[in-house]
């Protein structure tokens, strides 16, 4: 059964820092050296940062704090929760659980959201959107060629661990929706469509993520027999509804993640969902979107597209949807803090996610059904 998945995603949300920045050692170093330095070099000093290099809170930041969020780990819960939450509705209606072929599907999922964070950095990098991010991959190895050879090669390897899963499966329906799920990753950031550009990035979140990754990762649970032929899984109700919530709660993230791009995004012609509405009003979006998860689920629960299970362990998620929108409404306008909203998305996706995938199985094994 798919617990594995379960059990894998607090490792992505356990080590998320409280919203507060640190002076990294050298930091620290560095304003002690500053204050010893006669009044010239200081005069110095000042200029260079009211230029533009180092300043704003960007100085502050440790090598370390910059290759975690170049990195960001805890954004690769996009790969594992589709997957988990997948699998666990295989597992709810017909009780089969792939173990080797959960983990190959894990490893290129999380291969092909490895090229999607790359190749977003180097076509930003293209349009100078991340000119003064110091935590884009581009701008950390100094090399745009390396960086889309190395999304290239990701892609690459994540495509031949989906065609074994294909091989497997023996489901067209799986192959065919992940490869959908991947061409919107592509439209999304890639010239000549870059449709991130022209404010549509959401519904193609929600559409790769949710409907089409999610059902096909159920998809990926056929089994193939010599004897019988092959076994295809059926489009249910319960992959359906859960799909919606998986793919509302990965929108969450990428809309938040917008929050202090703002004036980065506006300056390249970027018309993000918050560029056109603004911070205030954007806050207010991210209130409705934590609702309307709220009651998708009770509304699912009741027409029992999902079992009840999956109702009150996912109700228990509350408190963290509550503190991803009081954190947004309280810190909206203030670029220092609300960079981790994004963050406490991933939080939520994750434990949502969870809570999901662990209704589904407990509710094939008799418990809360």
């Amino acid at each position: 059964m798919p617990l594995a998945g379960i059990a894998l995603a607090p490792l992505l949300v356990s080590h998320l820092a409280p919203p507060h920045h640190r002076r990294s050692s050298v930091a620290s170093a560095a304003a002690a050296a500053a204050r010893r330095r006669p009044r010239a070099v200081q005069c110095s000093a000042t200029a260079t940062a009211a230029s533009g290099e180092g300043a704003g809170d960007d100085v502050e930041l440790s090598r370390g704090t910059l290759l975690w969020r170049a990195a960001k780990l805890p954004i690769y819960s996009v790969a594992l929760v589709p997957l988990t939450v997948g699998s666990a509705c295989a597992y709810h209606h017909v009780g089969s659980f792939f173990g080797k072929r959960y983990f190959v599907l894990l490893v290129a999922s999380v291969l092909v959201i490895t090229w999607l964070n790359l190749s977003n950095d180097v076509y930003d990098s293209d349009t100078g959107a991340d000119k003064n991010k110091k935590e884009s991959v581009v701008n950390i190895v100094g090399s745009r060629t390396m960086t889309q050879y190395a999304a290239n090669i990701s892609l690459l390897f994540g495509f031949m661990g989906l065609f074994w899963a294909f091989a497997q499966a023996g489901d067209a329906r799986f192959i065919l929706s992940v490869t959908c799920a991947i061409i919107c990753g592509y439209v999304y950031q890639c010239p000549p469509f870059r449709l991130s550009y022209r404010g549509l990035g959401e519904p193609l979140c929600f559409a790769a993520f949710g409907p089409l990754a999610t059902t096909a990762f159920y998809f990926s649970n056929s089994s193939r027999n010599i004897s019988s032929g092959t076994a295809l899984l059926p489009l249910s109700k319960t992959v359906i509804a859960s799909s919606i919530l998986v793919g509302l709660t990965t929108t969450l993230i990428l809309f938040c993640s917008h929050f202090h791009q703002i004036d980065g995004d506006r300056a390249v012609g970027k018309m993000s969902p918050l560029v056109r509405i603004g911070t205030k009003t954007g806050s207010r979006l991210v209130t409705l979107g934590v609702v309307t998860l709220y009651v998708l689920l009770a509304a699912f629960g009741m027409s029992k597209s999902l079992p009840s299970a999956c109702t009150v362990l996912c109700a228990l998620t509350l408190p963290v949807g509550k503190w991803v929108v009081d954190y947004v409404l309280k810190n909206h306008e203030d670029n220092s803090k609300i960079f981790m909203a994004k963050y406490y998305c991933v939080r939520l996706h994750a434990l949502f996610g969870m809570a999901l995938a662990s209704g589904l199985v407990l509710a094939r094994n008799g418990t809360l059904v």
